[in-house]
C-alpha cells in the first residue's frame, strides 16, 4: 500500500512516516499544502492522510479540489482540533474517516487497512485462495491451516497481487506499489521477491499461484 502524508508537523511526520515504514508500507511524506496538492493530485496512492491546518493550500481545500476532479483516493482527516463543525464539514466534502490528535499507531493501521477495504469494495479482513488465507489485521499468512512466515515486504507484494486476481502488473507497477520510487527500475528485486513468495506459498510438485506473464510482468492466478 502506498500512502501519502501531509502533515505540518515535522516530528508528527517522521514518527507517522517511520511506523507506517515499519509496516512494510511505502511512504510519502510533505509538510505544506500546495506540494501535498501537487503530489495527491499527480502521483497514485491507495490512501492519503491529511492534517487540516497546513501552511500554503489547507487540509480542507486540498480535499475539495481532489473530489471536485473525481480523485475518490481514501483520505483521513488529522487534526489537533475538536470541533464538531470540522468535522462535519471534512466528512460533507468527502472525507473517509476522522482521527484527533493525538493517536495511536495502531489505531491509525487499522483505520488505513478500513477505509483501502472500502475503497475497493473488499468488506473481509481475511483473503482467501482455495486454502491460502492472508489476514490483513494480524497480517497472518496460512495455506491448508499451515502458518507460513512471510517479511513486511513478501506480504505486501502477495496482498497487492491477491487484491486483483488475473491482473498483470509490471515489475515497474510492482516497483512502485510496494517498494516505491527510490529502487532503480533496472533492479532484478522484483523478480527475487516473487521467487521467494512462491516459495514459501506453493507446495511442492504444484503450479504456482503467482503466473508469470512474459515480457510484461506478474499475475494471481484467478479463481
Amino acid at each position: 500500500m502506498k500512502i501519502l502524508i501531509v502533515e505540518d508537523d515535522q516530528k508528527i511526520a517522521s514518527f507517522v512516516k517511520k511506523g507506517l515504514k515499519e509496516q512494510g508500507y511505502v511512504v510519502d511524506a510533505c509538510h505544506n499544502g500546495d506540494e501535498g496538492y501537487n503530489l495527491a493530485s499527480g502521483e497514485s496512492y491507495d490512501v492519503i492522510l491529511l492534517d487540516i491546518m497546513l501552511p500554503g493550500r489547507d487540509g480542507l481545500s486540498i480535499l475539495r479540489s481532489l473530489r471536485e476532479e473525481k480523485n475518490t483516493v481514501p483520505v483521513i482527516l488529522l487534526t489537533a482540533r475538536s470541533g464538531l463543525d470540522e468535522r462535519v464539514e471534512g466528512l460533507n466534502l468527502g472525507a473517509d474517516d476522522y482521527l484527533p490528535k493525538p493517536f495511536f499507531m495502531e489505531e491509525l493501521i487499522a483505520r488505513i487497512i478500513a477505509v483501502s477495504r472500502r475503497s475497493s469494495g473488499d468488506q473481509l479482513s481475511v483473503m482467501h485462495h482455495d486454502d491460502l488465507t492472508l489476514n490483513l489485521i494480524t497480517r497472518e499468512v496460512k495455506r491448508a491451516d499451515e502458518s507460513l512466515e512471510l517479511t513486511s515486504r513478501e506480504f505486501n507484494l502477495l496482498e497487492l497481487l491477491m487484491r486483483s486476481p488475473g491482473r498483470v502488473y509490471s515489475r515497474t507497477q510492482l516497483l512502485e506499489h510496494v517498494w516505491g520510487y527510490d529502487f532503480d527500475p533496472q533492479t532484478n528485486v522484483v523478480d527475487v521477491y516473487i521467487r521467494r513468495v512462491r516459495g514459501k506459498i506453493d507446495p511442492p510438485h504444484s503450479g504456482s499461484l503467482i503466473e508469470t506473464v512474459r515480457g510484461v510482468g506478474y499475475r494471481f492466478k484467478a479463481e
